[in-house]
């Protein structure tokens, strides 16, 4: 079966089991299932074959906004998994692209999915569950995600106010985890997890390194070290012990990202620039340099102001002390005010055009295209400048011994 969650700005957790005992011991599905009157399921609920009966019949309560499917019908929306529906693959293993409406079932709004079938041999997942058949279906994501999007060297490269769109939906995402009355540590948040639809709204994606945050009076979890390099908060990575600020430094390694254009880690760089976060936060809060580490792709396109406070937030976000830093509710706030702000400056376009022509004397002339000049009808060499909706125009020549131009 496949299990199918939709929301607004909320990250889409979509997930699909198959229970193997029709009826598993009372006492530990109680133990291990979510209470009745509870709106959320601890990630531990899940943890346990036992549990899983328990667990669905939770899920289907409508406040979950929860689809769940059979596997018959999941191979009607992706054409048996035809080759032709292939997406790619993953850490948790192979994806395909399907299309469900109310013909597969009354109610469900025509809408693309993207179906993700577990990999039995892969590393990803809860070890009780390797044994079963595994499916995610997710809402379709029409842009990918934003690794792809932001260092991909071929393509145009993302505006800045889109930056600030994708930074603002990933912060609601997290703020979302953290503010429940169980909290959600991610743990993963990088810019491959998350997702962008057509209007490049994000969503977060792989809550397979998610767990439970610290309740009551505890400060912390201690959990193993997991995650990607050069995400990790430092004191997580040196004691394991994992809180919300964990995800609230990754989420300013992401904004450092949108701001240079650089990962993360990239081994090809010097290896000074190597580490991003290391090479770029001496720059997060001298306003004067901070120009030199901006994406270049940018072209200066962005607003000054804008970048500034950006920049004094990502390097709140990776404050070596946890306490240091703010919570995801106001990283969310200060972004959105950055997006109110108008003062993007307007680059300029050059454009070069080609011309070559000869003077009376045989000389080689190189000047820009004049007005009502019959030399020109034969082509030249030169360059037009146009800056804004004013235009240069220079003239310049190369002359051999004897030749002068005019």
């Amino acid at each position: 079966m496949g299990v199918m969650r939709t929301s607004n700005w909320r990250p889409n957790f979509l997930h699909c089991f198959k229970p193997t005992d029709p009826n598993p011991d009372s006492t530990k599905s109680k133990k291990n299932g979510a209470s009745s009157s509870s709106n959320r399921i601890s990630l531990l609920d899940w943890s346990g074959p036992q549990s899983q009966l328990s667990v669905m019949s939770d899920l289907s309560n409508p406040v979950f906004n929860l689809h769940i499917f059979t596997m018959k019908e999941l191979q009607k929306v992706t054409s048996n998994f035809t080759r032709s529906n292939y997406l790619g693959e993953g850490g948790f293993g192979t994806v395909f692209k399907g299309f469900v409406d109310a013909k597969l079932r009354p109610g469900l709004e025509p809408q693309p999915v993207a179906v993700k079938v577990l990999d039995l041999d892969g590393s990803q997942g809860h070890r009780e569950w390797l044994n079963e058949q595994r499916v995610l279906v997710y809402e379709y994501m029409e842009r990918g995600n934003l690794e792809h999007l932001l260092f991909r060297s071929y393509a145009a490269a993302l505006p800045w106010l889109t930056r600030l769109k994708i930074a603002v939906g990933a912060a609601k995402g997290l703020a979302f985890l953290h503010e429940e009355e169980k909290p959600v540590i991610y743990r993963d948040f990088k810019t491959s997890n998350i997702l962008l639809d057509s209007e490049y709204n994000a969503k977060l994606s792989d809550f397979g390194l998610a767990t439970d945050g610290p309740e009551g009076d505890e400060t912390h979890v201690t959990t193993q070290v997991m995650g990607t390099e050069g995400y990790a908060a430092p004191e997580y990575v040196s004691t394991g012990h994992l809180t919300t600020m964990s995800d609230v430094f990754s989420f300013g390694v992401v904004l450092l990202e949108l701001l240079t254009g650089r990962r993360s880690v990239d081994k090809k760089l010097p290896i000074r620039e190597q580490v991003l976060i290391k090479w770029a936060k001496p720059f997060l809060k001298d306003t004067q340099r901070l120009d030199q580490i901006m994406d270049p792709r940018l072209e200066g396109q962005y607003s000054i102001e804008g970048a500034k406070k950006a920049a004094a937030l990502a390097h709140q976000c990776l404050s070596h002390h946890d306490k240091c830093r703010p919570t995801m509710t106001k990283v969310v706030r200060t972004l959105e005010r950055l997006l109110e702000l108008n003062d993007i400056s307007i680059g300029f376009f050059v454009y070069i055009v080609p011309s070559e022509v000869k003077n009376e004397k045989g000389c080689v002339m190189k000047c820009v295209e004049e007005k009502n000049c019959d030399e020109h009808k034969n082509g030249f060499e030169g360059e037009l400048k146009v800056e804004g909706r004013r235009r240069k125009r220079h003239r310049s020549s190369k002359s051999k011994k004897g030749c002068s131009s005019s």
